[in-house]
Formats: C-alpha cells, structure tokens, sequence
C-alpha cells in the first residue's frame, strides 16, 4: 500500500507547485475584472422584442404570478436561481477579511455553480453586524431566489444562522462550509473505510479543529453511524470532554463534549490521535498543525484527512512517511482531493429540480454514495473520489438527491431518476457549451491575450 519515499528535489517541486495557483489567480482576477457577468437566456431579435420582454407585455406573466404564486417557477428563472451570500467573516484559510474582501470567493462559488450544476447563482455579501441582522436580510430575499447557499462565515454564528434560516426560510437554506463540507468528507471516509478493511461500526476517530467544517463533519457522520462515543472533538484549548466548560450551555460544542469522548481522554492534537483509526482535521493550515510523530502513533492501517485551506495541517508525503496507509487533502495537487466543489453543484441541481423544501440528512447520505460509489473497482489508497472532470458526478448526485427529496416528501415536484438524471445532464452540458462558445469567438477573452 505504500510507495518509495519522494526525493527532496520532488518535494522541492511540490512546494513550488504549491505557491503558483495563488500567483497567477492574481493575475487572472485583475485580466478579468472577475468572474461572473449577466447574460440572456432569451433572443432579442430587434427593439420592438423588449415589448415581450418588458414593457408592456410583461404585466402579462406578472398577473398570472400575482392570482397563482406558484406560477413564478415557470415564467422567471427563480427555479434555477440561487444567491450564494456571506459577511466575510471566516473566508478560507484568511479568517475574518469582510464582504469586500470575501466577494472573489463568492463570484468563484457561483462559477462552480453554474459551470459544475448549471445553477444560476448571484453573489451577496452583507455588512452586517449580528447574526439575527444576517437572517433577517436573507429571509428578505427568498421571493427572488430558489435557494440560498451561505458561505465563509465564522462559528458559532453560522451554526445559529443556518438552523433558523432552515426552520424559517420557504426555501431550501444551506451552508456550503457545513452541510457540502460534510457531504464530500462522508464520501471520502466511506471509500477510506473500504480500502483499509474497517467497519464504521467499529472504528475510532479524531476530528482536529471544531468550527463550521469539523463540527458539520462530526454530526453527519455520527448520523451515519460512527459511534460518537468512540470520538475525540479538539480544539485550539484542547480536547472537548465533560471536564470543558469554556463553551455556552447548548451550544454545539457544548453538546460534543457531552456526547463525545467516552474514554476522559484529556490533552491536545497529539494525545487525540493517539490509537485512533481515523483523523479528519479541519484546523489551522499548516504544515506543523499536524506533525509525523503524532501519525505514527495512531492505529495501524490509519486514514488521515488533512483539508485545512490553502495548505494541509501536514504534507502527505510526510503522513505517508509516517504510517498513514490512506491520506486526503483539500487540494487538487495531490491525490485525494476532498473538496465541497465536488458535491454542491450536483446537490442543489437535484434540490431546485424536485423544488424541494429544505436539504436533509438522507439527501447529504445520498449524494455521499452517489459520489463515492462512482469510484467503484478504481478504488485505491489514492483515488479514493473522483474528480471534477468526471462530469457524470453532477447529474449522478442530482438524480440521487432529487429522487430521496422525493422519497422524504420534501419536494413539490416528481420526476423519476432517469428523468432527474438525463435533465441535470442536459442543463450542465448546456452551460459548459455555452462557455466554449463565448471562448471560441473570443467574447471571453483567451488569458494570454
């Protein structure tokens, strides 16, 4: 299962790979002027089609919807539109840089939406003070959007804003950092699970950081049936256990220190990973977050998933070095690439399709073996999801969340899988090929130009 250690001068190299996307994004940001614009779905052969469009033919469509609400679903576009909204509070691995600042990650989510899932999406950032401000403001938009995507924003706020948005909201409200966070880190813990021969049932873990992402992978884990009692939550002050009161009674983390650590392990990272089968971090990027000799003690056959932003809490080559027989990180250089680009797409495309009312557990549990189970008899200790280029993921994860909505009596509409399946692949290719055309006549301009 393991391989010849790199050589420094190919450790050298990674490091410099590692430093250019960063360079040559500044570059292109500052080419484009961004990244998303507005464009017409519709033709306007001449003036006088601005009759149908506008004036005075649109109070037509606008009557209808006014006697039948739910007629806005066949004359706008709100059924494929979503509005991807953040304060800038927790943006990457940059913390806290405000809406300004956030606004290129959000235009970068709704690129991936509409190129990966064919999800007309708008970036919002609010300069917003309190949590309760943030929910008002996005229950204020729901007449204009199908679906809300919350992104980059700090704990333990974003835990508050997302639970009353989803018992408040008409539409389906998720937050990337959590719910897709956790969606992909399922899919790849399954897999993992597989290739070195362990049971959920059975297995022991350690999830390293306890914001926004560590706390949504824990929970859907756990509901996948992880055993939370096996479990070891660790944050910047330690180990949670009974023995913390640092946190707000009820809080989330409060409740993790309750539910979790069965054993009264106290300490830090290295006394959490000590023995256990699985670490998921979530934490401080790194290398050094996580070191080699804190890896070599953990169980044999040991899955490490290292996804802190930009950089891993350690370098693979160093976990493998170590012992560990199956590694993950958040980037797309090094094999296993766990990323939330890899579900997002493909769970709001099926969501938007049936209209469903909210995104559940079991939708997250289906679009996690829909990725994972692509994989199949390719599976290995580096390939462990797939990537994005295997653009059936999308359509695959669609049909699989639209149909459980469905199952769940979550959604409004009903469609088949096939029929689920074959439309999400229809939308996605449409938006792929109108980009190449706008890059074939050069409307987009070539980044060398």
């Amino acid at each position: 299962m393991t391989k010849e250690p790199l050589t420094q001068n190919e450790i050298e190299y990674l490091l410099k790979k590692a430093e250019m996307p960063a360079k040559e994004s500044l570059r292109l940001h500052k080419f484009y002027k961004g990244k998303m614009e507005t464009s017409l779905k519709c033709p306007v052969e001449g003036f006088d089609d601005f009759a149908y469009w506008y004036s005075p033919g649109v109070a037509s469509p606008c009557k209808v919807i006014f006697e039948h609400p739910e007629q806005v679903f066949e004359l706008t576009n709100k059924g494929n539109m979503i509005a991807v909204i953040s304060d800038g509070s927790r943006v990457l691995g940059l913390g806290d840089i405000g809406p300004s600042a956030g606004l290129p990650v959000m235009e970068g989510k709704c690129l991936l939406f509409k190129y990966l899932g064919g999800v007309d999406a708008v970036p919002i950032t609010l300069d917003i003070n309190t949590a309760d401000e943030f929910i008002e403001t996005v229950l204020r938009l729901q007449p204009a959007f199908g679906g809300i995507n919350l992104e980059d924003i700090a704990q333990p706020k974003c835990f508050y804003i997302l639970d009353k948005l989803r018992e408040q909201a008409q539409i389906p409200v998720w937050h990337d950092d959590q719910q897709g966070t956790a969606t992909v880190t399922l899919a790849a813990l399954m897999n993992a699970l597989e290739v070195v021969g362990k049971r959920k049932e059975d297995i022991s873990i350690t999830f390293v950081g306890t914001g926004a992402a560590g706390v949504a992978c824990s929970r859907l884990i756990f509901a996948w049936g992880v055993n939370p009692a096996k479990a070891i939550m660790v944050d910047k002050n330690g180990i949670l256990g009974k023995d913390r009161h640092d946190f707000e009674p009820d809080s989330l983390q409060w409740q993790l220190c309750q539910t979790t650590n069965a054993g009264g392990r106290e300490g830090g990272i290295p006394e959490a990973m000590k023995g256990v089968d699985v670490v998921i971090a979530y934490s401080k990027s790194g290398p050094g977050t996580i070191r080699p000799e804190w890896v070599r003690q953990m169980a044999e056959d040991a899955v490490l998933f290292a996804c802190a932003n930009p950089v891993p809490e350690i370098w693979p080559w160093e976990a493998e070095k170590a012992g560990a027989a199956v590694i993950a990180t958040g980037r797309s250089d090094f094999p296993n690439q766990v990323n939330n680009s890899l579900t997002f797409p493909g769970i709001f495309r099926g969501v938007l399709d049936v209209r469903a009312k909210t995104i559940s557990e079991e939708m997250c549990f289906a679009a996690a073996e829909a990725l994972a189970g692509y994989v199949g008899k390719k599976l290995t200790h580096e390939y462990l999801l797939p990537k994005m280029t295997d653009k059936d993921i999308y359509p695959l994860q669609a049909a699989a969340v639209g149909m459980k909505a469905v199952d769940q009596g979550l959604a409004s509409q009903k469609a088949s899988y096939d029929e689920l399946f074959e439309h999400a692949k229809k939308v996605i290719k449409r938006a792929q090929e109108a980009t190449q055309v706008l890059m074939n006549s050069g409307i987009i301009p070539d980044r060398d130009g």
